[in-house]
């Protein structure tokens, strides 16, 4: 989606934008003395975009391509008297590219697609991709020769007339080893106070004139959601209207959480009589329906496509009342609950007898055996490929059998991961996902596994909203990030600090939740709907790159066996990164 785009005329750089989008309030720009800025999302708080676009301007005129990377869902282009500069937040939802040409960026655009050629795409693209589901957001390659990505909280910085001059890194997270202070005060109430207040000022930079909470009747969301009917109960002077946007399945397995959704609604109104719930029935929902539209049409590759429908249907009943904002619980599980690969830092330190006592007790509260947990956060953090190698050859009488993270998938071609790279792509991503201090690698990769952010914004432009994850605010993850295991971690409980946290406003039996019921139910269903359409779209694939890069047969095979339930997550993973990857390349075949 080509929200803005920036090129030069004349040796000067112009600015286009999408009108539409602008009148929804998704694009801003703003002037002033230091130049012009243009942001699509927003930058401080979601209800003063304008102020935030000014604040953006004027600090990065001040002071040039240092400045810290302030809170927000942005992507920012920023003209000013003597430079321009692209940025984006460190989160990274709303992507910014530029196109290079004979040393000089020619063009800069919110869409890749838009940049690129069908007839330029870059194979080492694919193989990084085809490495796992967090392999696109975090690197600069994009599928096309010559355009690359801007980073999340990086800052790219050209001339006026369009010469590269630097690219900033983004600003390292703080580190996960707590400060003398916080260890002085280990215990679980104090940190739950620190959660609770980075939690409120996330849920709040992320309210709109009228707000939408994603209910599902767990924890997190629901959690997000009281916060967000408490703070709008106190007023802030401005109208404001909260929407609870629910999807209710009433047959299948998911219709355990049926009673617990109504729970929570039920709550939250308590907090906020006026908030408006809306009911969305989603039992002839399945992954996979309209997989085509969903995987084919997107600006890249999509890992998740195969679940666009359920949230498409969600997206599609805020739209219809007009909300500017949609706040989830995503990234709750990694980012506010204890840090299991603690245990690898006790490791690494050569404190053994404590790593062993804390497994045995982690071990206990999870219900798994003890090798389980040291295998998990110990053994595989510290080689990931060679434990991934091992695996696949002790579970490798099937397609999925032993499919991990990082591993080659059996219907990738050899000869094309040779030749584009595929071995130093999964080295690459492997020490992404785990790096030198596995600890603070996990809030990272964290970043970037909230899977509704590429549709969100594949149809922000009819929604009028971009999703938000207030679990994923850098002020939230940098206050776990420094707090001790010792305050985080109950045995048998987990997020416990999250739940010591929102124990004032979560109804008791949502707060004693050890286990909500997963999405296996739509996945499978999805499969049994489609398992025929998906074959057809890999047989029927004219993309040369389709079978130049997949053994076609070996990867219905797979498809086959995820019909019957072989494989495990990070498998169905694996192949479903793939289906996407053939529908994309098709669609890119018929639209050129």
């Amino acid at each position: 989606m080509d929200a803005l785009r920036l090129e030069w005329a004349g040796g000067a750089p112009r600015i286009r934008i999408d009108d539409a989008m602008a009148r929804q309030g998704l694009v801003t720009t703003v002037s002033s003395p230091a130049g012009t800025a243009v942001v699509v999302g927003w930058v401080g708080s979601a209800r003063d975009r304008v102020t935030g676009a000014h604040a953006l301007l004027d600090a990065s005129g001040r002071q040039g391509a240092a400045v810290p990377s302030p809170a927000g869902d942005y992507a920012a282009v920023l003209v000013c008297r003597d430079r321009v500069l692209l940025t984006r937040d460190e989160q990274a939802r709303i992507p910014l590219f530029f196109r290079v040409s004979e040393g000089r960026v020619n063009a800069v655009s919110t869409s890749a697609r838009a940049l690129g050629s069908a007839d330029g795409l870059d194979p080492r693209y694919f193989c990084r991709y085809l490495t796992g589901n967090m392999a696109q957001p975090h690197t600069d390659l994009t599928p096309f020769t010559g355009v690359h990505r801007v980073l999340g909280g990086e800052v790219v910085e050209l001339s006026l007339t369009g010469q590269l001059r630097g690219r900033t890194p983004r600003r390292a997270r703080p580190a996960t080893d707590a400060p003398a202070s916080t260890a002085d005060r280990p215990g679980l109430d104090e940190a739950a106070q620190d959660l609770r207040l980075a939690l409120e000022n996330a849920v709040g930079r992320r309210m709109g004139t009228r707000t939408a909470c994603h209910v599902s009747g767990g924890t997190d969301s629901t959690g997000v959601a009281l916060l967000a009917a408490r703070l709008l109960a106190t007023g802030s002077g401005r109208p404001q209207e909260l929407v609870l946007l629910a999807g209710r399945f009433s047959q299948g397995e998911l219709a355990a959480e049926r009673p617990y959704l109504d729970l929570a609604l039920a709550e939250i109104r308590r907090h906020a009589p006026a908030a408006r719930p809306v009911i969305v029935d989603a039992d002839d929902v399945a992954d996979f329906d309209d997989f085509r539209y969903h995987a084919g049409d997107a600006d890249e590759p999509h890992a998740h496509a195969f679940r666009g429908p359920f949230w498409s249907r969600l997206h599609g009943a805020a739209a219809e009342l007009g909300c500017d904002t949609l706040l989830t619980g995503c990234g709750a599980d990694p980012v506010a609950d204890a840090n299991p690969f603690h245990l690898h830092r006790l490791a690494r330190t050569g404190r053994l007898r404590q790593m062993t006592r804390q497994a045995r007790a982690w071990a206990a509260g999870s219900e798994r055996g003890l090798w389980d947990v040291v295998h998990a956060y110990v053994v595989q953090p510290t080689l990931p490929l060679t434990t991934e190698r091992i695996t696949a050859l002790s579970c490798g009488a099937t397609v999925l059998g032993g499919l991990g993270s990082f591993g080659r998938p059996r219907w990738l071609r050899p000869g094309f991961a040779r030749a584009h790279g595929f071995r130093e792509a999964r080295i690459a991503e492997s020490r992404f996902v785990y790096g030198r201090r596995p600890e603070q690698s996990l809030y990272d990769a964290a970043n970037y596994l909230t899977a509704p952010d590429p549709l969100s914004w594949h149809r922000a432009g009819q929604d009028g909203f971009f999703l938000s994850h207030p679990f994923l605010d850098p002020e939230v993850v940098a206050t776990m990030s420094r707090l001790p295991a010792a305050a985080t971690f109950r045995p048998g409980r987990p997020k416990a600090i999250l739940r010591e946290a929102l124990a004032d406003l979560l109804p008791a039996a949502i707060r004693g939740r050890a286990v909500k019921v997963p999405f296996d139910d739509l996945y499978a269903r999805g499969l049994r709907r489609h398992a025929e359409e998906l074959i057809a779209l890999c047989r029927s694939a004219r993309h040369p790159l389709i079978t130049e890069m997949f053994d076609i047969e070996t990867l219905c095979r797979a498809v086959r066996e995820a019909q019957l339930g072989m494989g495990d997550a990070y498998a169905w993973d694996r192949m479903n990164s793939s289906l996407a990857l053939v529908a994309w390349l098709e669609g890119l075949n018929a639209g050129s």
